[in-house]
């Protein structure tokens, strides 16, 4: 059974950054071919695509509200995905989500909530003006 823990929220200020961290296991992660994703949701909205990365980390994509601010990587034992946020802004508050989903990277599929069979438990990000 996989297992997602997300780690790294808090409240921030505008400007600041922040890395959160999701920490994978149960499944076959250094063998076969996975699709990591950050989503989030912030209060009242639906949840939403931020970014995503094929497992060896070659293919990404992101959303347009954060490209240019956010990365996201995977470690070398293939066990944990981070999300690099930079120059945070208000409108990034929200939960944020790690999904995983046990097939190769493909576009636009990446970017679906529906595609993802594992979630974690979610992790808050409050960015305060």
């Amino acid at each position: 059974q996989v297992q997602l823990v997300e780690s790294g929220g808090g409240l921030v200020q505008a400007g600041d950054s922040r890395r959160l961290s999701c920490a994978a296991s149960g499944g076959t992660f250094s063998s076969a071919p996975y699709t990591m994703g950050w989503f989030r949701q912030a209060p009242g909205k639906e949840r939403e695509f931020v970014a995503a990365t094929s497992w060896n980390g070659a293919a990404t994509d992101y959303a347009d509200s954060v490209k240019g601010r956010f990365t996201i990587a995977v470690d070398d034992r293939k066990t944990t995905v981070w999300l690099q946020m930079n120059m945070l802004k208000p409108e990034d508050t929200a939960v944020y989500y790690c999904a995983a989903e046990q097939v190769a990277f493909t576009l636009p599929r990446a970017t679906r909530a529906g595609a993802y069979a594992y979630w974690g438990q979610g992790t808050q990000v409050t960015v305060s003006s």
